[in-house]
């Protein structure tokens, strides 16, 4: 399975919220590798790291509820499909509706759903195993939310899987309703009655490019996901010297005619996976390792050195030789 991962626009905004709230930056990105400065917005990001993440929040912090502290202080976020998506529906149950349907362009490492019980309506599937991440995310939901409505929108009541978190009225203040921990299934309730407030935003024309481009995106994910799939077997088999699509396509458990078609609804031949595969680790092992080239020819599953030179020429118009040379040289 593809690692589950986020929209790059929410951890910018956590590193500017952070930031603003005077919290050491620097220790806390450090701890997941990342640099002190703005992450980019635009680079989705892995959602494995966020246990490591918010423990050093929480650490340098000296917060027990730094996740729900930071969701409170963030903005709503702008500017995203979702948020147009939303606007040009013609009610608000529409574009929750449409929200539900492409929620993974945000984060695939949550699943929301939608229910309706009588007066009631709910945001179902909000788990994840990270108590700070969660709260964090509700809060900007719930930012979310009011932003699409002006303001209208009011939680009833938040569920929350986990059993222990914040004070009620920490809860109370942030979220604006009560919470109840220890539930089976993470959800904020609502009243039924929203969903059919009209939007003045809403465009029939504009909702069908919207939703397009939503398409579109999640297509991308798709793509996303199987290259990351076909890449997890392939460092091996490049070292055993048998990269074929049969042996991928075992190792996924699928038949070779069924990789091959999936590749190719995305444009792909698996040559051209495996050719950037090999780019891309060839590229890293020289620029960021002392490597020797004859292991590193080895490990991008190269027969001889000649293949190899020829290959990383046609990539970056450079010898291996003066590429690493290039990447790691010392100016001082």
């Amino acid at each position: 399975m593809s690692r589950p991962s986020d929209a790059g626009i929410f951890l910018w905004m956590t590193y500017q919220t952070m930031q603003k709230a005077g919290l050491d930056c620097a220790a806390i990105f450090a701890s997941v590798n990342m640099p002190d400065a703005p992450p980019d917005p635009h680079y989705r990001r892995d959602n494995t790291f966020q246990r490591c993440f918010w423990e050093k929040a929480e650490q340098v912090s000296q917060d027990p509820d730094i996740g729900l502290h930071i969701g409170g202080l963030m903005p709503p976020f702008r500017g995203q499909i979702i948020e147009y998506l939303f606007l040009s529906s013609p009610t608000f149950g529409e574009g929750l509706q449409r929200t539900v349907n492409y929620y993974q362009i945000l984060t695939d490492a949550m699943r929301f759903g939608f229910a309706q019980h009588d007066q009631q309506a709910m945001i179902t599937g909000l788990h994840h195993p990270v108590r700070h991440y969660l709260e964090c995310a509700i809060a900007i939901l719930l930012h979310f939310l009011r932003h699409v409505t002006d303001g209208e929108f009011q939680p009833l009541t938040i569920h929350l899987p986990h059993k222990q978190g914040a004070h009620a009225a920490e809860y109370q203040r942030i979220y604006g309703c009560p919470v109840q921990l220890g539930m089976p299934d993470g959800a904020i309730v609502f009243d039924a009655a929203l969903l059919a407030r009209p939007s003045m935003a809403a465009e029939p024309q504009l909702l069908a490019v919207h939703e397009h481009l939503a398409a579109q995106r999640i297509a991308e994910l798709s793509q996303r996901h199987l290259i990351h799939q076909i890449e997890q077997q392939l460092g091996g088999l490049l070292e055993q010297g048998d990269v074929q699509l049969e042996h991928v396509a075992t190792r996924l458990g699928k038949v070779p005619r069924q990789l091959r078609s999936e590749l190719a609804r995305i444009n792909l031949t698996f040559t051209e996976v495996v050719a950037g595969y090999r780019e891309r680790l060839a590229r890293r092992l020289l620029a960021r390792t002392q490597e020797p080239i004859d292991q590193i020819i080895y490990l991008t599953g190269f027969s001889e050195p000649s293949a190899f030179t020829r290959a990383f020429k046609r990539w970056t118009g450079e010898t291996p030789t003066a590429y690493r040379k290039r990447k790691q040289h010392d100016p001082i």
